[in-house]
């Protein structure tokens, strides 16, 4: 049977600038048609990381393939889309011409068709012929995601997509990369809104001083936070007690004659894990 490769494998990466460590070891994976969150706080690696994945920096060891070619091959720049945090296009180009620019950087076929699909996929279909330097910052992002997407890349390097983007734009990219999801796109999403990466990633990798502190899923690094009963008496909180000791404490109160108005059991957030992690940094 015929195996898939993913569509970003890292092993063991290692980089190193003069006398600093970028990254130590870092080995992930990115399967096919998965979200996959990378969090770390400011000089943890992460930009080095995507940058060997796009061929821009060479490692100083490990390894990086993208869709099984090499990072950094035509294979692999061919199997990947990538949005810049801090991008620039030409304001003079309309958003389909700036989509056409980039179909014959890539040396896509899709032509007209693709072109149209990805503009209403984003949002933009409407305003296909509006000049860049008309649009907001956070339609230039829908059309930066889109340009990322041109000639149907199986791994997508989203770069702070939401940064610019206001509450209803950050829902509309959150049900764009589940349609992509859908679609079998792989994306690894950098972003400090962890909030948004909870809500729409399969697995977060948290990257500190050059290695990989924490990964799996967000429910998976989260952990119990005890639980909390609403009385008549006010709020009590058991920091130590689980989901299954709930019902014995209900008793317990109900039995001292207390009026018992909710339960609720509390977890860690993804903030909370990540700042344990990262050491509050």
């Amino acid at each position: 049977m015929l195996t898939v490769p993913d569509a970003l494998a890292v092993h063991d990466l290692r980089k190193r600038y003069a006398t600093d460590d970028a990254l130590k070891g870092v080995s992930l994976t990115v399967g096919e048609g998965e979200l996959v969150g990378l969090l770390g706080p400011n000089g943890a690696g992460k930009s080095t990381l995507v940058k060997i994945a796009c061929g821009l920096v060479r490692p100083s060891g490990g390894s990086a393939r993208v869709a099984g070619f090499a990072a950094g091959s035509r294979g692999a720049n061919r199997a990947l889309g990538y949005l810049a945090e801090l991008f620039r296009f030409p304001d003079f180009l309309s958003a389909d011409e700036l989509l056409a620019l980039h179909q014959r950087l890539v040396e896509g076929s899709g032509g007209a068709p693709e072109r149209a699909e990805l503009l209403e996929l984003v949002g933009l279909a409407e305003v296909a012929d509006r000049r860049v330097g008309a649009m907001s910052k956070g339609m230039q992002q829908r059309l930066g995601l889109a340009q990322a997407m041109i000639g149907s890349p199986r791994l997508l390097l989203l770069d702070e997509p939401t940064s610019a983007l206001d509450p209803a734009g950050r829902r509309t990219v959150r049900e764009l990369l589940e349609e992509l999801r859908r679609r079998g796109v792989a994306v690894l999403l950098n972003s400090h809104l962890l909030s948004e990466v909870e809500l729409v990633c399969d697995r977060v990798a948290i990257i500190a001083r050059g290695e990989v502190v924490a990964a799996g899923a967000p429910a998976e690094l989260s952990h119990a936070g005890g639980v909390e009963v609403e009385t008549g008496a006010g709020v009590r909180r058991v920091p130590d007690a689980r989901r299954e000791d709930a019902p014995g404490l209900v008793r317990e109160l109900v039995a001292a004659g207390e009026d018992v108005y909710e339960v609720r059991v509390l977890r860690s957030s993804l903030e909370d894990v990540y700042l344990e992690v990262v050491g509050g940094r």
